[in-house]
């Protein structure tokens, strides 16, 4: 199939369709598209054409010798491209040796005829019937392609009125008062849409004539002619016409088609309404804006679902970053692997002899949330011949299963990613790869990609590392929860392992003691490796993810902000350790084709709010490299308050720029530090099932140990350009992922909010802490669901905020003062209140709704004192303060013993040189700056909206 010109600009939405395959796409209907549809419309012809899943190819027929056809004198630009873009259809099936037939579809209902029984072979035919002929059980297409056609019906009707009479006249105003009285005009303020301004305007009913009528909602009319003059905000009369005077759309009002002024008798039926897509999420394509125009032109897509239904309110977030969440097909599920009751997947022996067996050797477990299914990655310890310890992380090998260039590999590489929402995720791999053969869960055999260090047994020093293909047995599928207990030493959490459930109690003993010790030496493990990396500046930021709690019919049941522990420390130290000599390694095979990931050191001047409020707690921040911020942030606690310290931490982790995936090849090497980590070299390879980063460096990885034995390099490398644009493309998909995430926690907390009474519903209480003075309010962040939002001191009535005896708030008048720390409110009754930088407050927390956009959380101060929380609660909080308060005095402890007994000043000096960030400047850094610059998100810096802990790993 050949789409002409304007079949490739106007229905470029269904030529998108997965299922429409093979299409070949002109050089002159790409021009065509360039230069009348403009950048945007172009590019996104040029990202399906790039889309190896639609299997489309573009032909240059201007540049080929037999398919030019020069412009002839007087023919207009349109049917020159017609008539070349039909030529080079003609030439193709030729080309093709009359074998295949070649169906050209166009919009031009001259060409049809003209062309359609030229060439024997070369079917000319308009776009909607080459879908009823060829497609007609693609439904959604053929609901598209008619939205089209009636927006282009529309708009050729509005231009052809505009060649009349342009407004009809005004009626005199005794006739429009005596309509008003008689029901059969209705009186109100018109408001006009700014995406369809040139085609309806809503009118909003007000005053006795709306009761009069039973009117429930407001009037659409349609069309500008029926507007008459009036603009927005205008107090407009329209009359109400029958049923049978409706153009055949849901409307209320519209133009009569017969005769400019309505004619009709007072319906005995009036039914006005809005027209039917108001109440749902809605998909609009820009056609075109003119330029005297300030609203543009574009026609309806499809929709998404109904304003305020979970699933509509998804798929809004999904289209707004871009995410296509579409099943995979069958032409890639057929290339899967097998693993059923009849058919299970087994280890090959071909496999067998190639990589190292460690089923039998070690032990292996996973620790992981409750409930997760794509399991990247496990863990080893154990003791040497020689005394020495053996630290092992074991991650799948997503690679054996997807080959370079493969259909499942063009996807993944198209998704980038697995996007996880509050409740749900969308995997980057098929399920039967993700949950099944890849994930590495217990008991059953798996393949993965290992890496194993030889460990000094007292200092844990690194005497030699190995990498290679592996096959593993994972004895336990732990959760972080479980890991902590056995830690702690509770062991009555083994009732909840089901590995422990069937073992006699003489195993169950002798098991137990070796995971608990396997799960003690790794904390030790990497509260050294942790401590190490302290002593160069490794930042520890706050960031609050709450996990969304849903009951079994998918309801809301709580917002549960998820809570330090140390076994978290423990694995990702464990992670961060692989990715760091995995990046090393692939660095030195191939210096300028690796792909790595940077964290460039942040903007001083980011760091102004985080000093000005540590400074009103008596605390200093130093903010000139990431050492000194550390200690400064270690530093900065107040007893009283353990909040204060998360909140200096919050604020130093929004100063942060964002961590990017990078080829080695672009930047020098000094530019490849890691700022938040404090290490000079850094990737991503322990998530493979998830992050398509990872499958890339594990064939780098794999190419890197067959240079080191002299074998062939089998792995397909992308050259330094190429995988530069692949980085490029990455850090778009992670950002649109960490939005994509933000909107969803921020959905399900309005959700949660929405249905409950602000006065009896005790959780719609909190207490909040003031964390930034604003000129008319603050911002108050809320530990107990993680919010953070704004609460205004003067409300839209100039009234400012008053608290009586009993502490509770009032608005009465009055005006503000805002200082460096602290914000006062004045009544005109001499009444005084002043809140202070970190003050506890009560906050009541409600729904902002909103008709056009998301709906919003609102802040309202109660109280200027703080919320007393009940005592189970209070006790919970507190165990979990003391917990982090212990992590954080064994990592000091430890820090100091190696200060003392391993490391000497120029040692120090030697390390502070190999992990630290360059202190020159060049042109690269200069273009990041201003990139950072212009992707800062303006109300994130501002708190408005949730704490969303930039992403530096």
């Amino acid at each position: 199939m050949i789409p002409d010109w304007k079949v490739v600009q106007d229905y470029l939405e269904i030529l998108e369709f997965p299922e429409l395959k093979g299409i070949i796409f002109m050089q002159t209907a790409c021009q065509a598209v360039q230069h009348q549809r403009g950048r945007r419309q172009y590019n996104k012809l040029r990202n399906l054409l790039k889309d190896a899943r639609h299997d489309c190819v573009l032909f240059a027929n201007e540049f080929q010798q037999y398919c030019y056809l020069p412009r002839e004198r007087g023919e207009s630009m349109e049917k020159w491209q017609t008539r070349s873009i039909y030529n080079a259809a003609v030439w193709y099936y030729h080309h093709c040796q009359d074998r295949m037939p070649v169906i050209m579809v166009t919009e031009d209902e001259e060409a049809v005829p003209q062309y359609g029984s030229e060439t024997e072979g070369v079917f000319v035919i308009s776009f909607k019937n080459y879908l009823d002929n060829f497609w007609p059980d693609l439904k959604a297409a053929h609901e598209l392609c008619d939205s089209i056609l009636q927006s282009r019906r529309e708009r050729e009707n509005e231009s052809q009125e505009s060649h009349r009479k342009e407004y009809p006249e005004h009626l005199p105003l005794e006739v429009l008062e005596a309509g008003i009285k008689s029901g059969r005009y209705i009186q109100g303020i018109l408001n006009v849409n700014k995406h369809r301004a040139q085609i309806e305007a809503f009118v909003r009913l007000q005053g006795a004539s709306s009761k009069d009528s039973d009117l429930v909602s407001d009037i659409l009319i349609h069309g500008m002619k029926a507007r008459n003059r009036s603009i927005h905000g205008d107090m407009v009369v329209v009359e109400l016409l029958p049923k049978s005077e409706w153009k055949g759309r849901t409307v209320a009002l519209c133009e009569n088609d017969s005769d400019d002024k309505a004619t009709g008798e007072s319906p005995s039926e009036p039914m006005p309404t809005v027209f039917p897509i108001s109440d749902f999420r809605v998909v609009v394509r820009i056609d075109s804006w003119e330029s005297t125009s300030v609203y543009p032109n574009g026609h309806f897509v499809r929709v998404l679902g109904r304003i305020g239904d979970l699933e509509g309110e998804i798929a809004t977030i999904l289209v707004e970053n871009n995410i296509s969440v579409a099943p995979f097909s069958e032409a890639q599920m057929c290339k899967m692997p097998v693993n059923t009751p009849e058919n299970p997947w087994k280890v090959s022996p071909e496999e067998e002899r190639e990589r190292r067996d460690l089923r039998k050797t070690h032990l292996v477990f996973s620790i992981d949330p409750k409930g997760c299914e794509d399991v990247d990655d496990t863990l080893s310890v154990r003791t040497l011949n020689n005394g020495n310890l053996e630290l092992g992380v074991h991650i799948a090998d997503v690679t054996h299963f997807v080959a370079p260039n493969s259909y499942i590999d063009i996807e993944a590489k198209t998704r980038a990613t697995t996007y996880y929402l509050a409740d749900r995720r969308y995997d980057m791999l098929p399920s039967i790869l993700s949950a099944d053969l890849c994930s590495l869960l217990g008991g059953v055999d798996r393949y993965a990609v290992s890496i194993m260090w030889e460990l000094d047994k007292t200092s844990y020093e690194i005497k030699k590392v190995w990498y290679g293909r592996t096959i593993i047995r994972s004895s336990y599928k732990l959760f972080y929860e479980a890991a902590q207990e056995l830690l702690d030493g509770n062991f009555n959490i083994i009732d909840d392992i089901p590995e422990f459930r069937d073992l006699d109690e003489k195993s169950r003993q002798a098991k137990l003691e070796e995971l608990v010790w396997a799960i003690g030496k790794l904390t030790d493990i990497a509260r050294h490796v942790r401590a190490k990396r302290d002593l160069c500046g490794a930042l520890e930021l706050e960031g609050v993810e709450v996990r969304v709690q849903l009951d079994e019919k998918k309801n809301i049941r709580d917002l549960i902000p998820k809570q330090p522990l140390e076994v978290h420390e423990t694995v990702a130290e464990c992670m961060i350790l692989a990715n760091h000599w995995v990046a090393k390694k692939i660095w030195e095979s191939f210096p300028h084709q690796a792909l790595l990931r940077q964290h460039p050191p942040p903007h001083q001047e980011f760091f102004s709010e985080l000093r000005e409020c540590a400074k009103a707690k008596g605390f200093f921040i130093d903010t000139r490299s990431n050492k000194t911020l550390a200690d400064s942030l270690d530093n900065a606690n107040d007893p009283n308050d353990p909040i204060v310290n998360r909140l200096l931490r919050s604020m130093a982790t929004q100063a942060m720029s964002n961590a990017l995936y990078f080829s080695t090849g672009s930047c020098a090497e000094e530019e490849f530090h890691h700022y938040g980590l404090a290490l000079d070299k850094y990737t991503h390879f322990t998530s493979p099932i998830r992050r398509y980063a990872d499958i890339i460096v594990h064939r780098l990885l794999m190419a890197a140990i067959s240079k080191d034995k002299k074998m062939e390099v089998k792995e397909n490398l992308f050259s330094n350009k190429d995988l530069e644009e692949l980085c490029r493309h990455i850090n778009n998909r992670n950002r649109a992922a960490q939005h994509s995430q933000k909107q969803s926690t921020e959905l399900f907390q309005c959700m949660y909010f929405k249905d409950k009474d602000q006065e009896t519903e005790e959780r719609c209480i909190a207490d909040g802490v003031i964390y930034s003075i604003r000129t008319n309010g603050v911002l108050v962040f809320i530990p107990r669901f993680g919010i953070k939002g704004a609460a205004y001191l003067k409300n839209k009535d100039g009234l400012v905020i008053s608290c009586g005896p009993d502490s509770r708030s009032e608005w009465k008048p009055g005006s503000l003062q805002r200082f460096q720390n602290k914000i006062t409110s004045t009544t005109t009754g001499g009444e005084s209140i002043t809140f202070h930088l970190f003050d506890h407050v009560t906050v009541r927390i409600s729904v902002q709704a909103s008709r056009c956009h998301s709906d919003t959380i609102r802040l309202e101060i109660m109280s200027n004192k703080p919320y007393m929380i009940p005592d189970s609660e209070l006790l919970h909080q507190s165990s979990l303060l003391l917990k982090s308060d212990l992590v954080k005095e064994v990592t000091r402890s430890v820090e100091e013993a190696q200060l003392a007994q391993e490391l000497k000043g120029n040692i120090i000096q030697e390390d502070f040189q190999k992990y630290c960030q360059t202190k020159g400047r060049s042109l690269y850094m200069l273009l990041e700056e201003i990139r950072d610059l212009a992707l800062l998100d303006v109300s994130n810096s501002h708190g408005i909206g949730n704490t969303h802990l930039t992403s530096i790993k």
